[in-house]
């Protein structure tokens, strides 16, 4: 078996992905997928956080340019969030995976509340943990929830699971002669606006010096490939020039 490269990850996948070609809500085909990746991972002996977004279901910024209130649509958001949770982990429990919801807003009725040690507790004891609910509070996306997350469970990486195979200098579907990135600076990508994640979240993965992997998540194996050490979609990190 091939040794991972990292003990432990932060997964972060978009709502987009859970949605597959459907323009709204979750194709469980495409969770089934995310799973089996997840599944295939955890075999190796990689601790697995996991924090999704809610694209497919609510987004609270583009509501809120509607008209809706930011605050009050930036909780729809976290609650959209929880859906997309509970889905993959049904999912996943379905695999034979063992796991944990864990949210930052309090609804016992279907999650443990998030304690950073229960977290890490959980991951040592082999268990996929999701990380629900956004930070709890509105004006903060989940990007910037998962960059908190790792570094409070002390993940080596994020790796975000898209729809495209990393980050390119312009929208690769507008533009055919779009550039992608084997590799790029936090401070370069910041200053270009690339939309690798939002600048909060890119910043506090350069102060934490905590690389960022953006890749395709609806390839089969891709994954594996980056957990086993392979240059795979585009690396995020301190520039070195």
């Amino acid at each position: 078996m091939e040794q991972p490269k990292y003990k432990r990850i932060l997964l972060k996948v978009s709502g987009e992905v859970l949605a597959g070609q459907l323009s709204y809500g979750t194709d469980s085909e495409v969770v089934r997928k995310v799973a089996e990746q997840i599944c295939q991972v955890q075999k190796m002996g990689v601790q697995i956080g996991v924090v999704i977004g809610a694209g497919n279901i609510f987004r609270g910024l583009q509501a809120s340019t509607r008209g809706m209130d930011r605050v009050s649509a930036d909780y729809i958001g976290m609650l959209a969030t929880v859906i997309n949770s509970l889905i993959l982990q049904e999912t996943l429990e379905k695999l034979g995976a063992h796991t944990r919801v864990q949210t930052a807003i309090a609804m016992g009725k279907i999650a443990e509340p998030f304690i950073r040690r229960d977290a890490v507790r959980y991951l040592e004891e082999g268990q996929v943990v999701i990380f629900a609910g956004g930070t709890g509070n509105p004006y903060f996306t989940t990007d910037t929830a998962a960059c908190l997350r790792a570094m409070e469970i002390g993940a080596k990486v994020i790796l975000k699971g898209t729809k495209v195979d990393g980050v390119y200098d312009a929208d690769p579907e507008k533009n055919p002669s779009a550039r992608r990135f084997d590799r790029i600076g936090y401070i370069d990508a910041l200053n270009r606006g690339l939309k690798v994640m939002d600048a909060t979240a890119i910043s506090l993965c350069m102060v934490n010096k905590l690389p960022i992997i953006v890749f395709n998540m609806t390839k089969r194996e891709n994954l594996k490939r980056i957990i086993i050490g392979e240059q795979i979609g585009t690396l995020v990190e301190e520039s070195h020039e």
